[in-house]
């Protein structure tokens, strides 16, 4: 038990502090700015905010745009800031050009409905892009319509009926974001099974993502249930700043789904399709021991693990056999996933390197083995060895 939670904190640990640094930020943000003249908040920093906000989205669409290469998690970031920023430019003249008060800001019914209603339909926006990360495929536009009218129909009921149905219209945005944590592990599954490389592994962003999602959340039934004008600076600089961390990632990070379907076009009709018959999957499995010894004689010749770009697609060049089966094959032959499979290999080509070349330097050691970095390095070394580099090599000579 011990040693999970510790590989878990070891996981995850940067995201729990970032988490906490954040949580800590938004709390002093509130405290500064209850400091804030109602006036000028009104007259000049709630503009800004919003003249901000809309900037952003419209830059932040035309450049996914500009760079879509038929990426439809780009494609649907792309359309979100489209409507986010249609939304706040709306606000904006709403509230500045044409002076009409907003609604929700009345301080003798600071939980409107109406307002709550709009704000979890505009806030559900943000979860589009994690939910075509995590699940790609699932989410099309009858499920958006479906969701977004569900809420708002509540919203709408709300107005009418004694019953209050505040407790529901909160609801949805949290079942959707417990269902997203939940498929951050398989979605880390996915790509140990698939991937070698921690640039295709990295689910840091997505759980960092994930983290101001919640913490803008609360901010936002914060000011729901103790509106104050002034904290509506948090929730704006919150949200610019989840708008700006999100479009970099969307144009800047690879996408790992993409990345294998590229790497998998040539595998032919028959490795892209996931359907196997009976038959086959009886022969696949009796041959198991087959394949694993044409893999190790594959993978011993041609050492193809200290490409740092190294997928389990790959491994059809020696395996003529769909990449479901390799995985499974992987996985039941080694007891680990490929990721860790190729690490292993990796780490002991490195101590082998380490033996016969002692005055090789470790980030030389790093880039020959196939890792990222040295860093990257170190770290597998530790976790599958128990002991730094550094720390088995002195020992080594000690022996």
């Amino acid at each position: 038990m011990k040693s999970r939670l510790h590989e878990i904190w070891e996981e995850y640990s940067s995201e729990f502090w970032f988490g906490l640094g954040l949580l800590c930020l938004t709390v002093l943000s509130y405290w500064l700015g209850s400091y804030i003249p109602e006036s000028v908040f009104e007259n000049t920093i709630n503009p800004m905010e919003y003249i901000g906000m809309f900037t952003v989205c419209f830059w932040g669409a035309y450049m996914s745009f500009a760079h879509l290469n038929n990426n439809k998690i780009r494609q649907s970031w792309a359309w979100v800031l489209v409507i986010w920023g249609v939304i706040e430019l709306t606000l904006f003249v709403v509230q500045y050009v044409l002076h009409i008060k907003m609604i929700g800001t009345d301080l003798s019914n600071p939980l409107y409905p109406l307002s709550v209603t709009i704000g979890n339909v505009i806030a559900w926006l943000l979860f589009i892009y994690p939910t075509q990360v995590l699940c790609p495929g699932w989410l099309n536009w009858r499920r958006v319509g479906l969701l977004v009218l569900s809420m708002m129909a509540v919203g709408v009921v709300d107005c009418f009926v004694a019953a209050n149905l505040l407790p529901l219209i909160m609801l949805f945005p949290v079942v959707i974001f417990i269902l997203l944590c939940r498929h951050v592990r398989k979605y880390r599954q996915w790509c140990e099974d698939n991937f070698s490389s921690m640039e295709d592994i990295d689910v840091q962003w997505i759980v960092r993502y994930l983290t101001m999602l919640l913490i803008a959340g609360e901010a936002f039934y914060f000011i729901v249930f103790y509106y104050l004008p002034n904290r509506m600076f948090t929730q704006q600089w919150l949200l610019l700043m989840i708008l700006l961390y999100t479009t970099e990632r969307v144009l800047f990070r690879p996408d790992p789904w993409e990345k294998l379907k590229e790497r998998t076009k040539d595998e032919g009709k028959g490795q892209r399709t996931r359907e196997k018959d009976k038959g086959q999957r009886i022969k696949e499995n009796a041959q198991g021991s087959e394949y694993k010894e044409a893999l190790e004689r594959w993978i011993k010749a041609e050492k193809p693990y200290l490409n740092p770009d190294f997928q389990l697609s790959d491994l059809h060049k020696a395996l003529p056999i769909n990449r479901t089966y390799i995985s499974h094959l992987i996985n039941n032959e080694y007891g680990c996933s490929f990721y860790h499979w190729v690490n292993g290999l990796r780490i002991e080509e490195a101590k082998r390197m380490m033996v016969e070349k002692p005055d090789m330097l470790l980030q030389e050691v790093a880039e020959q083995c196939g890792f990222s970095s040295r860093n990257v390095f170190t770290r597998a070394f530790t976790r599958e060895s128990g002991c730094s580099p550094s720390e088995w090599l002195a020992l080594r000579k000690k022996e």
